[in-house]
């Protein structure tokens, strides 16, 4: 049997830690290859692990097609919705999964209604049935102000930074926090350990905070010319989020189109 690793499929979703594919491999050594492998035509979509394991130990395994994909696009929801149903994937990888999977649906949506998609829409377009942050929230078992928190630290995060969450080392809430600074002060807290993460979180918590009142108290000394401020500043927030976003999905447009052309030349037709 002929199967084969598309390498961008491979890392679309988040690799094992190496105590994770030692504890796989263990298990494998022992029990076998219990779980079939997913495959698309020849291409490999779900146990990308169990297969090397299984080629470098000479281990029997199974394979099984799902019937079911027809695009790209039910590849991709497919892959995120089994993650998401494994106990294993921490909170940060269920909210980055669940984000994934709403922008994969808007964009979906935008193509079924002959609109071609658009950097922004899946944040300015109306919530679908099932795709309102509430219910990506639900689906990935965080509350909404958790998602609301991983949207900024993909939006504003560094490399650093991200990395630091994915690993453990700060925490969702504390990371949306860092994630205001700029990226080079963000690298230098990660650089510094957890300790300073914790503390450069504590001090953006205690200026904005402290920055409340100010401002409370400013507009009402002088309502008129502080809320001018206060509005302007807003604008500029805003068009910072909003370019944030159009770059982020930009990208994940040209992910979904490298896939495809990936995969177009090894899947079967629809």
């Amino acid at each position: 049997m002929n199967i084969t690793i598309n390498k961008a499929l491979q890392a679309y979703i988040d690799p094992l830690t190496s105590s994770e594919y030692a504890a796989l491999e263990r298990s494998i050594l022992i029990e076998g290859c219990r779980d079939a492998l997913v495959l698309w035509g020849e291409v490999l979509i779900d146990g990308h692990n169990r297969y090397a394991i299984c080629q470098k130990h000479g281990i029997a395994f199974k394979t099984v097609q799902n019937p079911n994909f027809k695009a790209i696009e039910d590849v991709l929801l497919w892959m995120i919705d089994n993650h998401l149903a494994r106990r294993s994937v921490s909170d940060f990888q269920r909210g980055v999964l669940a984000l994934r999977k709403k922008e994969i649906i808007a964009e979906r949506a935008k193509a079924q209604q002959g609109i071609a998609p658009t950097a922004g829409d899946a944040e300015t377009a109306k919530p679908t049935p099932g795709n309102s942050r509430e219910d990506i929230a639900k689906e990935a078992r965080l509350s909404s102000n958790t998602v609301s928190q991983i949207e900024k630290i993909q939006r504003t995060a560094s490399p650093e930074l991200v990395e630091a969450v994915r690993a453990g080392t700060i925490s969702i809430n504390a990371a949306a926090a860092v994630a205001s600074l700029p990226s080079a002060e963000q690298a230098a807290a990660v650089a510094g350990g957890k300790k300073e993460l914790m503390q450069a979180a504590k001090q953006v918590r205690e200026l904005k905070a402290g920055a409340k009142p100010a401002a409370v108290s400013a507009n009402l000394s002088n309502p008129a010319s502080n809320s001018n401020i206060d509005v302007g500043e807003e604008i500029q927030d805003l068009r910072a989020q909003i370019s944030a976003l159009t770059q982020e999905n930009t990208a994940l447009h040209q992910q979904v189109a490298e896939l495809t052309r990936a995969l177009a030349q090894t899947t079967p037709a629809a």
